[in-house]
């Protein structure tokens, strides 16, 4: 029989529901039983796309003796961890203190009836292997230590609320920030900084762009080529590597060599939000064939893939196929001999790397391992029949490729990661010139703005019909970005006007006023055990960052104080960490270097078919410290935009309380 996650819309918690274990969701029927009946509870936190996820699921809870005993000592609880990111978050820092070590997926905690953990883990195995215990006999330990040691674990219950608690940041004193903390940023990342493939750490290697915006940022702020160069070598060495899908295009979430090679191979929409920024912004500066066609498939892979009727975006894909991880992606020699001519195979071959060692438990994930060109020169023959031959090789093997049992999706649609790819995709779409793209990121604006934006408040996930969850931070910072960033793509009225809601709702329910930032829920949220306030940025950018960058762009675009004291509030209440680890927090860099020189604001106006030869043009000198609107005449406007509306085109170029002349003329 199905337990009760059968009746749950997440995809996720759906993988659960016909396990033997008595699962509950999260909830208050759950935590009362807990309390009622005395028993810890075990939280299992996870996601769909997770292999590590589905190797215990196979070995535990899909285990009749293993759920047995889950089932006599603990309320069983499961979460969707991208449903719930502030559980998820709590737990996580709750693991490192528990554990001094960093957490992951699945999440496995024992709780006391009051939600506060007492012992943590992650993967565990049905019998002792990896250096683990079994979980059958490490539960049964659990739950005599909760009835025979009652007192230690209450104890320290007490100390992990504490340190919970004194991870809020406290301001303290207020030292003016020099331009130094941007030189020891790209100092810190140098030290780390692989030069041989890129990347700022050893295997596993995740694409942080987060470190990338900053360093390409900073290249253009100080002149600092080595940022430049450390950016563009990670970008071009992941382009090159596994970790992209070298005939499907996007990323996976992370490689688990250092050569960028082999991933697990779980896309994320998150993920590639942010790294089609980077690689447009990447292809602008060079203008190299690499990041365009990398650029390019990636857009191509989320609009066939992951786009949902609607208009908005799912979530990710998993990494295992018939139970086994990586399955769809990899080839081996013969499979791939088979489907192409002599010249495609020898041309496919040579490019992706299947005339080298196998690469992936006996099979070859395919790499960029040489160029076309390189190829076409060992082989001698011409750069433009070498191009086409592998292009017809790329063809047939991803012709091939969708026949095999795809990857299971995850089709939720939730509002942050779908606001992280509407920025990408606008942002990319303006720089690429690709109205498409633009056109796309709207109607995934509209999607979210028809049925997430509930009387004023944000939703955090849609699914099958059904907007659902109260939102978080990330929900309403990220989808303000991508809104100013959408409105430089393609300016609407409907967007100003929900740019100014959403930002008004964030400082109405998250702010906190007292201290300054933004917690991670609202001031209305479900009461936990602990209220995160953070701001580091993490595998996606950090809620308080991308908070006051937005809210600081806004009001320096509209004038408003009370968005730019909200971001200078949260600035203040993070310098401490700031100033001691600046490149764990680069978007609140970015924060900090446009609170010290405001961004230049260009306003276009005019009529619209000459406006859009202007901005074409204006497009290729604009930097990330820029902000440009084309406002066609006709439009309704906020006041601090409301210029007069000419009979051609003119530019109006401020920066801060500064404005030049009005520019009737395109530069030479």
């Amino acid at each position: 029989m199905p337990n009760r996650l059968a009746t749950e819309p997440s995809p996720y918690l759906l993988q659960h529901a016909d396990n033997p274990v008595d699962w509950y969701p999260w909830g208050e029927e759950a935590l009362e039983k807990a309390r009622r009946e005395d028993k810890p509870i075990l939280l299992s936190i996870g996601y769909s796309a997770c292999h590590w996820c589905h190797v215990m699921a196979h070995d535990c809870f899909e285990d009749a003796e293993v759920a047995a005993v889950m089932n006599r000592l603990f309320v069983n609880i499961k979460v969707d961890r991208e449903e719930r990111p502030d559980l998820d978050q709590i737990y996580q820092s709750a693991h490192q203190l528990l554990t001094q070590r960093g957490g992951g997926w699945p999440l496995t905690m024992f709780l006391t009836p009051d939600q506060t953990p007492f012992f943590a883990g992650t993967y565990f195995p049905r019998t002792p292997r990896h250096q683990l215990p079994a979980f059958p006999d490490l539960m049964e330990n659990i739950a005599r230590a909760w009835h025979e040691r009652r007192g230690e674990v209450l104890a320290q219950n007490e100390a992990v609320r504490d340190a919970l608690a004194r991870q809020q940041p406290v301001a303290g004193a207020q030292d003016k920030l020099g331009d130094d903390i941007f030189g020891n940023a790209v100092r810190d990342l140098a030290q780390a900084f692989d030069p041989v493939w890129g990347g700022f750490s050893r295997a596993p290697k995740f694409p942080r762009p987060g470190e990338l915006f900053f360093l390409l940022r900073e290249a253009q702020r100080s002149g600092n080529a080595e940022a430049r160069d450390m950016a563009l070598f990670t970008l071009r060495k992941m382009a090159s590597g596994g970790v992209r899908d070298q005939l499907g295009g996007g990323f996976c979430r992370y490689s688990v060599d250092k050569q960028w090679a082999i991933p697990h191979f779980e896309k994320m929409l998150y993920d590639n939000g942010p790294l089609l920024h980077l690689y447009a912004d990447a292809w602008a500066l060079t203008g190299e064939a690499l990041f365009r066609d990398t650029a390019g498939d990636l857009v191509g892979w989320l609009l066939r893939e992951m786009r949902a009727p609607a208009g908005g975006f799912y979530s990710a894909l998993d990494a295992d196929t018939e139970g086994h991880e990586g399955r769809f992606y990899v080839w081996t020699p013969d499979e791939a001999r088979e489907l192409l001519s002599d010249e495609e195979y020898a041309m496919a071959a040579y490019v992706y790397g299947f005339d080298g060692p196998a690469n992936f438990e006996g099979r070859w994930n395919p790499i960029l391992a040489r160029s076309s060109d390189a190829v076409a020169a060992e082989l001698g023959v011409a750069e433009a029949d070498a191009a086409a031959w592998l292009e017809r090789a790329r063809s047939k093997l991803f012709a091939a490729r969708e026949t095999r049992v795809k990857p299971g999706r995850d089709d939720k649609q939730l509002t942050s990661w779908n606001a992280l790819m509407i920025a990408g995709l606008a942002h990319a779409g303006r720089v690429m010139a690709r109205p498409d793209w633009v056109e796309a990121a709207h109607a995934a604006i509209d999607f979210l703005h028809q049925n997430l934006w509930r009387d004023g408040r944000l939703l955090a996930s849609y699914q099958h019909g059904e907007a659902r969850l109260n939102a978080y931070l990330d929900d309403y910072a990220f989808l303000l970005d991508a809104l100013l960033e959408s409105m430089q793509a393609g300016y609407r009225e409907a967007d100003m006007a929900w740019a100014r809601e959403l930002a008004d709702a964030l400082l109405l329910h998250f702010e906190d006023t007292d201290a300054g930032g933004f917690f991670f829920t609202s001031h209305d949220h479900e009461a936990l055990i602990a209220r995160p306030k953070t701001g580091y940025d993490n595998a996606t950018p950090s809620g308080n960052g991308v908070a006051a960058y937005a809210l600081q762009r806004l009001g320096y675009l509209l004038g408003e104080t009370r968005y730019l004291d909200a971001g200078a509030r949260c600035l203040r209440v993070f310098q401490a960490q700031l100033t001691q680890q600046p490149i764990a927090y680069p978007t609140l860099l970015a924060v900090l270097e446009e609170s010290r020189v405001p961004p230049r604001v260009i306003l276009l106006r005019g009529p619209a078919d000459a406006l859009r030869e202007w901005a074409a043009a204006t497009m290729p000198t604009l930097g990330a410290r820029d902000m440009m609107l084309s406002l066609p005449n006709g439009l309704e406007l906020p006041d601090a935009l409301a210029k007069p509306e000419p009979d051609r085109p003119t530019a109006w170029i401020c920066s801060g309380t500064a404005c030049q002349p009005p520019v009737t003329a395109l530069p030479a």
